[in-house]
């Protein structure tokens, strides 16, 4: 008689919101052969995730976090941006996760004794985390340049400060730090400190394009994470494509990871509005749908 195997079930161990609309979850396998279980033990900064929260939810890329493999757990970070992150953050510790995939993409390139800058901005604060986290144990000079609308959603500050030799804060409406964006940062710090050997920034698409402007002026490789639509995760789609020195990468497979100085800007950012419309109006009926079953 065959012995009964035990199911493997991916579950929510924690979730918060950490900031207005953006969720720190974690979570874990019910067995060492479950999905979170092994992305724990295999992940690489720089790589991501593909989960799906329910049967009605769609498959979504999300960056890790953290991973603790001796706890089978797999911490992500997301922001409410649309009807799949909305029905995400609704999960409670206990609920099960239906599909969880990874890791994929390519792992950040670290380097070692070098000077190093580290840029995020927004919900990219915290997709960088991992990457700074590495780059400092590994023997580099490290300085971290966080930025975001204001004050309220300026996250994981605290955990930077553990991990970077120089800290920059700043928001746009000077509610903390410096008044301004993240460039204008990176000027005053490279006109202080000079060039640096490598950079890596993780944010919106208009930051990242900024800065790998600012990158190609000054002559240093940029490492910038890039979010194109992305379906599958795996190559098979086509949905991810990206133009990067006039050829063509998928970002899921061949990234996410890129050099911002040869990447098409322009060509990312209209990809990206592709379903603008039809995700707000998908949202907008999750929204009303989630307040009838509510009463």
């Amino acid at each position: 008689m065959t012995p009964a195997i035990e199911p493997t079930q991916e579950s929510v161990f924690t979730i918060r919101e950490i900031a207005p609309k953006i969720f720190d979850m974690t979570i874990v396998s019910s067995t060492e052969e479950g999905s979170a279980a092994l992305i724990s033990k295999h992940a690489k900064a720089g790589q991501f995730v593909m989960i799906r929260g329910g049967e009605e939810a769609e498959r979504i890329p999300l960056t890790i976090a953290q991973t603790e493999p001796e706890k089978r757990a797999v911490r992500l970070i997301f922001q409410v941006a649309g009807t799949s992150t909305h029905k995400l953050s609704l999960l409670k510790p206990g609920d099960p996760v239906l599909n969880l995939a990874g890791p994929l993409g390519k792992p950040s390139e670290i380097v070692e004794g070098k000077k190093v800058l580290v840029i995020g901005g927004g919900v990219g604060i915290a997709a960088i985390l991992p990457i700074a986290r590495e780059l400092y144990h590994a023997g580099n000079e490290v300085t971290v340049v966080l930025g975001a609308r204001t004050t309220a959603l300026l996250i994981l500050k605290d955990e930077f400060a553990q991990i970077s030799h120089h800290l920059t804060l700043c928001t746009d409406d000077g509610s903390e730090g410096h008044k301004g964006f993240v460039t204008d940062a990176i000027k005053d710090l490279v006109a202080y400190r000079g060039v640096y050997d490598v950079g890596w920034a993780v944010g919106p698409t208009i930051m990242m394009k900024m800065c790998s402007e600012i990158a190609k002026q000054l002559d240093f490789p940029l490492w910038t994470s890039l979010n194109p639509i992305m379906v599958d995760g795996t190559g098979m789609c086509g949905g991810c494509r990206v133009l990067v020195g006039d050829e063509v990468f998928f970002a899921c497979v061949d990234g996410p990871e890129f050099d911002g100085r040869l990447v098409d800007w322009d060509n990312l950012m209209l990809r990206q509005k592709q379903f603008k419309n039809e995700e707000a109006d998908s949202y907008h009926h999750c929204r009303l749908e989630d307040q009838l079953n509510s009463r």
